[in-house]
């Protein structure tokens, strides 16, 4: 049977009708239609299955706080489950089915659990599921994870894209209804640059509903006047279907902009998520109506009043043909005006105030309406749909004293301001015992740096519930019936026995009762957050925003104590859920996490490089020739590099500009050792601790000015350190004054290694290499071969070794010059296998190989690099702690195999003895381990037990295949032990 009547529906176009289906049953809407009132107005009713006891559900909302109708949307690749039918636009071959429910929607299963329910009170799953382990593997759990959930996870990737995009403004207006227009309006003409954000596709709230006049003007037209005179400034972005999500520290907001949801296939990106930072926040977003708790509040048909009004107002669907207005003040009285209006029978109006007065409950009386005062609905009748009202009265037990016959019970229980966006970042609600509400605290709200506010509530939000009001507060003129005060109503009736409590229901979507919620105090919850977790109470996808306040205020009375002294839980972000792909992005397939090149990779893809991968960046592992092998080519590398001239790609190195006047005493406390007395145009290694002293990075760090530092990081590691940096900068000393940049893809980076390495840069010809103007550990700037280049003097392989950093445009064409001017010395690049090789000749530890997340700078015998002149450092309390200083640690040396051969990498040294697990014990393991083609043998470093003072001593180190393969403990460093080669 439609429910669609014949005339009215400002938002929708009767011209455009659209087919869908709901079940795979076809159905008819209009553009304009959300899915909740196509479905409602083709006569549909039962839309869903609660999740606990699989009762009976149908709309209760019109908007976000809708708690029942959750879809499965669409089929095939583009299904997405739990989508809500209420902001859920009607497309043109929408498909949806209902949810949480076996075999059918109309018999379900599962609905036995309803007759169970005295044996599933809260927190029964606590009780029932530990005590058997065995149980809960075998039954309970199996059993659990089959129920759990209410939509079907799609198995097929999303065809649509999804964008993320950044935004400024100085003034976020976070809804559009009245409030939000003005305090828009109000902002852009004082010049600031605002960003006006409403989550529906339509401007206005709930005026042009509710009626009133606006300066004199219908809501209707003042939206009209007041949207032209935004849309015609250059200082204001207006944003429809656009969420403001949540609100965070320094003002930066995210917002959710539903861009395509309603003309899927379109070719635009489905969703958009932006990172907007604004000045302030105005935070416009109204107020949701609370629902009544009284038994059967549940049964399709029992609707918010406001939302009885929207669907008849807005899209020209009756909820009922006969409707009961049940209440506790008078802003109900506007539905029951209005389907009269609409030409539908209102069976009377139920007010538990005792004696109602005003305007609007005149208005009502006058058009023949019963109002039944001091009345409450004891019961609803009916299972899948509306059949009957029984009322009593409110101050009883719930005895009743009459049936009205009806077909729709619109219920309010007054109005609480949406201060979700204002609590995200700190701001505080108070109670108001008058208005019976809680609402924005102004004295106390969400501040920044410098304790300026970065939010404010404006309109319903702040607890402005009339047009009046909310016009009065942006200096305006409002005109609207007055109301009398509400009275608060948190069970009906108000003395409701237990049997009705027990189908009074809060939280719809995950049946929490009356009952649930008193049980709890009796059982000792008297936290509302305890409460929250132990009855489930505002955990379903609506987050509470029905059932909060009824919960807290039930709870309240249950323990005996004022609302405000239980106060409410946390409000936490995002308002209502966000899209996966919205929060990926462009974040997926190849660019999941996007491939980092440095500017000369097509270079060495041409040249045939084996790739190694390095945190995201391809690196080559060596330029293996036709038919050689890849140990072969490392060889060869390695050769040719200490024999005359190699080039390394080095740009994946991390270079992080440190400056400001605190920025010495800054990197004097990221590094262990002393930077701030680093001369200019001098080079440091340097190592970096976490605060619980284990190693973390190594690398150079240059000092470029008298403020200005450059740290070179490891190439995995230099978006990690930018963070740590950041991290410390920002949470702990935020007052110091340091700057801080990552450039690493700023530049490329090349190392030019090998005795003929000098002889070559002279070659290109410009600024000054020689050992005298450039020694070892120094920095300069010039031009190398018509190229600006910075060089520094150091050195990774033991060779003369110069690493040249020039602008990353430049790159390819210095790298393509280099090799063109080393032709006549051998240059030769080589990669990263022949770097690691080169430096563990060299005894260079590798963050990564000689670290593993619990190793200090003493295990690797790099006490040297920690300065005994400063008084602190990351790391340095927790490496004075026991543990830390025990000399049974594990400490750096070096492994020369008995037979020459090559000891694989991570082996055990075994020890006499075994463990409490009857292990052999380990007294060392190999940390890196390569052959080397220059002393042609295996060579390795390693971590042992009193390594360095065990000089000469043969450990045992067991191998595939039962082997045991033995090896002597050397100085690491096995090349040029003096450092001549690299100091000339």
């Amino acid at each position: 049977m439609s429910h669609r009547l014949s005339s009215g529906g400002r938002l929708i176009d009767r011209s455009k009708p659209l087919a869908f289906k709901f079940n795979r049953a076809k159905a008819r809407g209009f553009a304009g239609d959300t899915l909740a009132s196509a479905l409602l107005g083709s006569g549909r009713t039962l839309l869903g299955r609660s999740f606990k006891y699989h009762r009976p559900r149908g709309l209760v909302a019109s908007g976000a706080e809708e708690p029942n109708v959750l879809v499965n949307l669409g089929r095939g690749n583009r299904h997405e489950p739990d989508q809500r039918a209420t902001t859920t636009e009607l497309f043109e071959g929408a498909w949806a089915t209902s949810q949480n429910h076996w075999p059918s929607l109309g018999f379900d299963i599962g609905a036995v659990n309803d007759f169970a329910y005295k044996l599933m009170p809260a927190g029964f799953y606590y009780k029932t599921f530990m005590h058997s382990l065995e149980a809960w593997h075998g039954i309970f759990e199996p059993i659990i994870r089959r129920a759990a959930g209410l939509g079907k996870a799609p198995k097929k990737p999303d065809p649509d894209r999804y964008e993320q995009a950044y935004a400024y403004c100085d003034v976020l207006v976070a809804g559009g209804g009245v409030a939000g227009l003005a305090a828009a309006l109000k902002a852009a003409k004082a010049g600031k640059r605002v960003i006006l954000a409403e989550q529906t596709a339509h401007w206005g709230g709930r005026a042009p509903v509710d009626g009133g006049l606006i300066d004199g003007q219908t809501p209707e037209a003042w939206i009209k006047d007041t949207l032209q005179a935004l849309e015609g400034m250059e200082n204001v972005r207006l944003m429809t279907r656009t969420m403001v999500a949540g609100l965070h520290d320094h003002g930066y907001a995210i917002l959710y902009e539903r861009v395509a949801d309603h003309t899927p296939g379109d070719g635009r990106p489905r969703h958009r998520l932006w990172r907007t930072r604004a000045g302030i926040t105005q935070v416009a977003t109204g107020a949701i109506e609370r629902p009544l708790a009284f038994a059967g509040n549940d049964v399709p048909g029992v609707m918010l009043a406001s939302a009885v009004r929207d669907y008849i107002v807005n899209w020209a669907v009756a909820p009922g043909k006969r409707i009961l207005v049940v209440t506790n003040n008078d802003d109900a009285y506007r539905t029951a005006l209005s389907a009269l209006d609409a030409g539908l029978e209102v069976a009377a109006v139920v007010d538990a105030r005792p004696a109602p007065m005003g305007a609007l409950v005149d208005a009502v009386r006058d058009r023949g309406v019963k109002v039944l005062e001091g009345r409450a609905v004891a019961k609803v009748k009916g299972a899948k749909s509306v059949k009957a009202v029984e009322i009593a009265s409110h101050a009883t037990e719930g005895s009743a004293v009459e049936r009205i016959d009806c077909d729709c019970v619109a219920m309010s229980g007054g109005w609480s301001p949406v201060v979700h966006l204002y609590s995200h970042a700190g701001g505080k609600v108070k109670w108001d015992e008058a208005a019976v509400m809680f609402r924005p605290d102004a004295t106390k709200p969400p501040t920044g740096d410098a304790g300026q506010p970065i939010a404010a509530a404006v309109g319903a939000a702040n607890g402005h519930l009339t047009l009046d009001a909310i016009c009065a507060e942006a200096g305006m003129v409002g005109q609207v019936e007055a109301e009398a005060p509400l009275m608060p109503v948190w069970v009906m009736p108000a003395k409701a026995s237990e049997a009705l409590k027990f189908k009074a229901f809060l939280d719809y979507q995950n049946d929490v009762k009356v009952s649930d919620v008193q049980l709890a105090a009796r059982e000792g919850y008297a936290s509302v957050e305890h409460t929250k977790r132990y009855t489930t109470l505002g955990m379903a996808t609506d987050q509470g925003k029905l059932s909060n306040i009824n919960g807290l205020a039930i709870l309240s009375e249950a323990l005996g104590q004022e609302i405000p002294q239980t106060g409410t839980t946390t409000f936490r972000p995002p308002y209502t859920p966000i899209s996966f792909g919205a929060i990926a992005g462009e974040a997926r397939g190849e660019i999941f996490q996007p491939l980092r090149k440095t500017p000369m990779h097509a270079w060495h893809e041409a040249k045939g490089a084996h790739w190694e991968p390095v945190g995201l960046w391809r690196r080559p592992y060596t330029y293996p020739r036709k038919g050689e092998k890849h140990r072969d080519s490392v060889n060869r590398e390695i050769v040719n590099t200490r024999t005359n001239v190699g080039l390394l790609d080095a740009s994946t190195l991390g270079k992080i500009v440190v400056k400001g006047p605190d920025a010495g005493r800054f990197l004097d406390m990221m590094y262990t050792n002393l930077m701030s007395t680093l001369p200019v145009g001098k080079c440091r290694y340097g190592l970096m601790c976490s605060d619980n002293g284990f190693l973390i990075d190594d690398g150079v760090v240059v000092r470029l000015s008298e403020d200005t530092w450059l740290c070179h990081t490891t190439s995995g590691g230099a978006d990690r350190i930018h963070g740590h940096m950041e991290d410390w900068l920002q949470c702990e000393w935020w007052d110091w004054k340091v700057y801080t940049a990552n450039l690493t893809e700023q530049y490329a980076q090349v190392a030019v290694v090998g005795p003929k390495a000098r002889k070559l840069l002279e070659k290109l010809g410009g600024m000054d290499v020689s050992k005298e103007a450039l020694p070892f550990m120094t920095y300069q700037e010039g031009t190398l071969g018509g190229f600006p280049a910075r060089v520094f003097r150091i050195s990774f392989s033991g060779e003369l070794s110069y690493e040249i950093a020039v602008p990353a445009n430049m790159g390819l064409a210095f790298w393509e010059a280099l090799h063109k001017a080393g032709e006549e010395f051998g240059v030769m690049p080589y990669g990263t296998e022949a770097l690691h090789v080169m430096r563990a000749e060299k005894g260079f530890i590798m963050i990564g190989d000689e670290t593993d997340g619990t190793v200090i700078p003493q295990d690797l015998g790099l006490g040297w690099a920690i300065s005994k002149k400063k008084a602190d450092y990351l790391g340095k309390r927790a490496q004075e702690r026991k543990h830390m200083t025990d000399p049974d640690r594990w400490t750096l040396v070096g492994l020369e195999t008995l037979d020459g051969s090559v000891l694989p990498d991570g082996v055990y040294a075994i020890d006499e003895g075994v463990n409490e697990n009857g292990q052999r014990k380990v007294q060392g393991r190999v940390t890196s381990t390569y052959y080397s083609p220059m002393l042609k043998k295996g060579i390795a470093m390693g971590l042992v037990r009193h390594g360095p003072a065990r000089m000469g001593e043969v450990l045992e180190f067991p191998a595939d295949g039962g082997k045991v393969i033995q090896a002597r403990i050397v100085d690491p460093v096995f090349y040029d032990k003096a450092g001549e080669k690299a100091d000339v």
